[in-house]
C-alpha cells in the first residue's frame, strides 16, 4: 500500500514568533503529519519595499498595511529558523521549504538542509532558480497552481536536466480561500499522464468548513502521493494565511481522515478473497433445503427442494447433481441437504 505523505503547511502562521511556530511545529507532529511546510524569505531580495498592498496579496483584515513592512515584521530570522530546525528534528518530523529567492535557498541548503523543496509557479519561469533548486538534489515540490502548462513542461525539463532527484507536481493554489469551483481535483489525472510524475494536493479550502476535512480525500483515488494542508495554532486569531488553515485538533482529524480514505481505497488488482471476504461469504450464501418433509427412498425433484439461508447444507451450485438422486432417510422441511444423505 502505498504511503500518501502529509504536509502541515505553517508558511507565515507564526505570526513571527518563534514560540508559536515550535508550538505549530509540535501540533504537526501530534496530528501525525510527515513534514511541515516553511516559507524562508529574504524580503529584500524577494520584494521590492513599494510593492502594492491590497486582496488577495495577505490574510483577510490585512489589505491596509504595508506589505514589505508588515512581512518584515513577521519574518523570522535566519537564527530563529536553525533553532527550529534543531527542534524539528528532534521530534523525528521532515522539514519542506519554499525558498522564495535564491539567497533564501542558499541558506536552505547550507544550513536547513530539508527533506524536501518547494517551488511556487511565480518561479517557474526563473530559469537560474529552478536550475539551483535541481543542483541541491533534494526532492521537490512544484505548486503548479497559476501556471501555464508550457511553463510547468519548461521548469520540469531545466529541472530535469540537471537533477536525478525526484520531481513532484502539487495541484492547487491559494486564494484566501479557494472556492469550491476552482479546485478541479480531476485534474491530477491529466496532470499526471501529461507529465508522467508523481502529483499530489496543495489544498486551500476554507477551513471553517466541514468540507476542509473532506475535499482533500477525493486527491486520493486521483494518484495523489502529497496532500499539502494549512496548519495554524489558533483560527480566531486570524493570523497570517488563517483562511485555509486548520487548528491543531482539526488538522489531527484530517490526517486520520486520509489514513482511513487510503486504507478504505485499497488495491484495484484482484486477488483471492481475503479472509473476511470469505467469512461474509461463507455466512451470506443460500443452502440446499428441503422444501417440505422428505421421506426416506424419494428420488429428489426440483419440487423438493428449496434455496435458503442456513448454516450447513449443499450450496445451490450443486443442485443439478443431486436431482434424481434417492433420499437415505426422512428430511423434515427446512433440514439441509449432504451428500450423506443421498445414495
Amino acid at each position: 500500500m502505498k504511503n500518501i505523505r502529509i504536509i502541515a503547511e505553517m508558511a507565515w502562521a507564526h505570526d513571527g514568533q518563534l514560540d508559536k511556530a515550535i508550538k505549530i511545529l509540535h501540533a504537526a507532529k501530534d496530528a501525525g503529519a510527515d513534514a511541515i511546510g516553511i516559507h524562508i524569505t529574504s524580503l529584500q531580495s524577494y520584494m521590492v519595499p513599494h510593492y502594492g498592498s491590497g486582496k488577495g496579496k495577505v490574510s483577510e483584515g490585512k489589505e491596509h498595511l504595508q506589505i514589505y513592512k508588515y512581512l518584515s515584521d513577521i519574518n523570522l530570522s535566519n537564527d530563529n529558523w536553525n533553532t527550529f530546525k534543531t527542534e524539528a528534528e528532534k521530534i523525528e518530523i521532515d522539514l519542506c521549504v519554499m525558498p522564495n529567492d535564491i539567497e533564501s535557498l542558499e541558506f536552505t541548503q547550507k544550513e536547513l538542509k530539508p527533506r524536501y523543496l518547494v517551488v511556487s509557479a511565480a518561479s517557474f519561469i526563473e530559469r537560474d532558480f529552478i536550475e539551483k533548486i535541481a543542483q541541491t538534489n533534494i526532492t521537490t515540490l512544484f505548486r503548479i497552481g497559476g501556471a501555464l502548462l508550457g511553463e510547468i513542461e519548461q521548469a520540469i525539463n531545466w529541472y530535469k536536466n540537471i537533477s536525478q532527484a525526484d520531481l513532484v507536481l502539487l495541484h492547487g493554489f491559494q486564494n484566501y480561500p479557494t472556492k469550491l469551483e476552482d479546485t478541479n481535483i480531476k485534474q491530477l489525472k491529466s496532470l499526471k499522464e501529461m507529465f508522467g510524475l508523481p502529483v499530489g494536493l496543495a489544498d486551500h479550502i476554507d477551513g471553517s468548513s466541514q468540507l476542509a476535512l473532506n475535499i482533500p480525500l477525493l486527491a486520493i483515488p486521483y494518484g495523489a502521493t502529497y496532500i499539502e494542508k494549512h496548519i495554524t495554532w489558533d483560527r480566531n486569531e486570524k493570523g497570517e494565511d488563517f483562511e485555509s488553515a486548520l487548528n491543531p485538533k482539526d488538522f489531527k482529524t484530517f490526517v486520520n481522515f486520509v489514513k482511513s480514505a487510503e486504507i478504505a481505497l485499497g488495491t484495484s488488482d484482484w486477488k483471492k478473497l481475503s479472509e473476511a471476504s470469505m467469512r461474509y461469504r461463507n455466512i451470506t450464501r443460500k443452502r440446499i433445503v428441503a422444501s417440505k418433509t422428505i421421506t426416506k427412498g424419494t428420488l429428489l425433484e426440483t419440487s423438493d427442494i428449496s434455496f435458503k439461508r442456513s448454516d450447513i447444507g449443499l450450496t445451490p451450485e450443486m443442485h443439478q447433481l443431486i436431482l434424481g438422486k434417492t433420499i437415505k432417510k426422512d428430511i423434515n422441511e427446512n433440514e439441509a441437504i449432504e451428500w450423506d444423505d443421498l445414495l
